[in-house]
C-alpha cells in the first residue's frame, strides 16, 4: 500500500467527508437495528430493547476512535472519498460481514469502523509497517503475508500460467498450491477458512521491478470468491487500476463481465461463485 502525501487543504476535505461516512455507517447501524428490535420484540419490550442498544453502543467504540482520529490527524486515506463511497454503499447492505483486505495502512482504522460488529482482516507484506500502524490502532487484525512473485515478472505470469494445471479454474486452489505461483500459499488459516463477502485489494507495492504486484492478490482473491459456498456474489474492489499490471490481471481474472462499477482508479466487480456444471474455457 503507498505512502502518500497530501496537501494540507486535500487532508482536511477528505478528513470531513470520511468522518461523515463513518458517522452515517454508526447512525444507520443503529436505525437497522432498532427497527429489527421494535418488530420483534414489540413496544412493550421498549426498555429491554434500550438495554441492549446501551450494550451495542459500547460495542462499536472504534467508529468513535476513527471519527477522533481522522477529523484530528493530517494523514488520511490515500483513496479519494468518491472511491471509498462505493465500498461504503456495498457495506451498507452486506454488514456485518466478512472483510478481507489487502493492504495496511492510513485507511484501515477507516474500513474497520465502516464494518461494525463484522470481521475485517488486513494482510500487510511489512511486517515493520504492521508494527507501525497497529501501535496507533491496537485493535486492526492485521497479519504478514510473504509473497513468491515479483512484477517484473507479470507478463511472464500471464502467458505462461495456463500451462500449469492448477492455476486453471476447475483445479486452482490457494492453500498448499505450490504449483500454481499466483496462488498464495501462506496465508493465515483464518483466511482460507473464512468466506468472505468483500474482497479489496490495494496492496502489496506494484511501482518498482521487485515489489511482489497485485497479481497473485488478484488471482487469490477470484479463486475465493469462485469458491464461495454461501448465497450471493462476492464483492471485489482494486485500486490503482490506471496501471498496466492491475488493469491487464483485472482483465483476465476478474473480468470485464463481472465490473459493475468504475469511478476514479477503482473498480468494483460481482463475482459469482463458479458453477460446477460448466466446464472447459478459463476465468474470463
Amino acid at each position: 500500500m503507498k505512502r502518500p502525501q497530501f496537501t494540507p487543504e486535500k487532508s482536511c476535505l477528505l478528513a470531513v467527508g470520511i468522518s461523515g461516512l463513518i458517522i452515517g455507517a454508526f447512525l444507520f447501524s443503529r436505525l437497522i437495528w432498532s427497527v429489527d428490535n421494535i418488530s420483534s420484540f414489540g413496544l412493550c419490550s421498549l426498555a429491554s430493547a434500550k438495554a441492549r442498544a446501551a450494550t451495542d453502543y459500547d460495542a462499536t467504540s472504534i467508529q468513535l476512535q476513527s471519527i477522533v482520529h481522522y477529523a484530528t490527524s493530517k494523514i488520511v486515506p490515500q483513496q479519494s472519498l468518491a472511491e471509498i463511497s462505493i465500498t461504503f454503499d456495498v457495506l451498507k447492505t452486506r454488514s456485518p460481514c466478512n472483510f478481507l483486505v489487502f493492504g495496511l495502512g492510513f485507511d484501515s482504522l477507516m474500513w474497520t469502523s465502516l464494518n461494525p460488529h463484522g470481521t475485517t482482516l488486513f494482510l500487510e507484506e511489512d511486517p515493520k509497517w504492521i508494527q507501525k500502524i497497529v501501535e496507533k490502532a491496537p485493535t486492526l487484525n492485521a497479519h504478514a503475508v510473504q509473497y513468491r512473485t515479483q512484477l517484473q515478472e507479470a507478463d511472464s505470469l500471464l502467458k505462461t500460467y495456463r500451462s500449469e494445471p492448477f492455476c486453471s479454474p476447475t483445479k486452482a486452489y490457494l492453500r498448499g498450491n505450490y504449483k500454481c505461483k499466483l496462488a498464495l500459499t501462506g496465508l493465515p488459516d483464518e483466511v482460507y477458512d473464512k468466506e468472505w463477502d468483500l474482497i479489496m485489494i490495494d496492496a502489496p507495492r506494484g511501482y518498482f521491478p521487485e515489489a511482489p504486484g497485485r497479481m497473485a492478490a488478484i488471482f487469490s482473491a477470484v479463486v475465493m470468491a469462485r469458491g464461495r459456498k454461501g448465497s450471493g456474489v462476492t464483492h471485489v474492489f482494486l485500486h490503482d487500476v490506471d496501471r498496466r499490471v492491475e488493469k491487464m490481471f483485472a482483465e483476465e481474472f476478474l473480468c470485464r463481465k463481472y465490473l459493475v462499477k468504475a469511478v476514479e482508479r477503482l473498480w468494483h466487480f460481482e463475482i459469482p461463485a463458479a458453477n460446477v456444471s460448466q466446464s472447459g474455457g478459463w476465468f474470463c
